[in-house]
């Protein structure tokens, strides 16, 4: 990329799209436009296409999308599915139709099957039924990746695809009925603190285990990526470890200072059993992550104290 480009983050105001900002910028660009969801409604197929076509952006990092954590998932189906498959189809068929130089398409790890072996090498893609519980958006990111694929097979568009594990850090989403695991328990523990209370619950038997990369290493990787990387295969974006969410839970606690317990509500669902992301072929490319899961939550709670009162809900 070049540092005069113009360069469209779609969901910049998001934990991903931020990120990759705060990196771009610190590499020395500063010709970007920005649309909030207010202003562009991703969904809306004439009003993206407009867009593109008035403002021409040159390299597009397509993180916008509806998240949520596993019961966001499992309620909102409709949503998570529709929602996802809209905003994606119209940024990338508008990035083919105004002659995008490359875009990153950012989708999940929970693209693969639930009992596929461990790590999850980019081969398992389609070989199993997927976890039921996110199975919408599942579906939604591999249909990303394939539309990225197909756009490059067809109309030679260097489009490429990166599926990261689980996130944290900086602008994460800690509303309780929508966020992931790790702000989730980031917020329950510091708001039993402040409240004194004896106890906080956690959903399943915190057996899964579950792997954890810091929003500013997925920043730095899709950077490495958009300037090295160019293929029609999608590439794994993870740490290659992981922790029992029981192990997460009491790291937590300690950075938070909690001293109540920990109530394991076991008729709630765990979801996937683990996901470990294989990360042989990144590695192979040059890139591995810098932040320790320890010190990555010891940043992000900071960064939660300091917003706190924007997670009110």
């Amino acid at each position: 990329m070049e540092k005069n480009a113009k360069i469209y983050i779609a969901g910049h105001r998001g934990m991903v799209g931020s990120a990759i900002h705060r990196k771009l910028v610190k590499e020395g660009f500063t010709n970007f436009v920005f649309r909030t969801s207010s202003e562009l409604d991703l969904r809306e197929q004439d009003r993206v296409r407009a867009f593109f076509e008035a403002e021409q952006p040159e390299y597009v990092f397509l993180a916008a999308a509806k998240v949520g954590g596993i019961m966001a998932n499992n309620i909102y189906r409709a949503e998570f599915l529709y929602e996802n498959l809209q905003i994606q189809n119209n940024v990338i068929d508008s990035a083919y139709r105004n002659d995008v130089k490359k875009l990153m398409f950012l989708g999940s790890s929970c693209i693969y099957p639930k009992l596929a072996p461990q790590p999850l090498h980019e081969d398992s893609l389609l070989t199993g039924t997927l976890e039921s519980t996110n199975e919408p958006y599942a579906i939604a990111k591999i249909a990303g990746i394939k539309m990225c694929e197909a756009y490059r097979s067809q109309y030679g568009c260097d489009f490429i695809s990166v599926m990261p594990t689980n996130l944290y850090g900086p602008n994460d989403n800690y509303d309780l009925n929508k966020s992931h695991v790790l702000p989730a328990m980031i917020r329950k523990f510091h708001e039993a603190k402040e409240e004194n209370k004896p106890f906080v619950e956690l959903w399943g038997s915190g057996s899964p285990l579950r792997e954890f990369l810091h929003a500013d290493d997925l920043a730095d990787a899709c950077y490495f990526l958009m300037q090295n990387y160019s293929s029609p295969d999608f590439l794994n974006v993870g740490v290659g470890s992981d922790v029992t969410i029981k192990a997460l839970a009491e790291m937590i606690q300690q950075i938070v200072g909690y001293e109540g317990q920990i109530h394991w509500n076991s008729d709630k669902p765990d979801g996937t059993p683990r996901k470990l992301m294989d990360v042989s072929k990144l590695h192979a490319l040059g890139w591995k992550h810098k932040t320790e899961l320890e010190d990555g939550i010891r940043i992000t709670y900071q960064d939660f104290l300091q917003k706190i009162e924007t997670y009110a809900v």
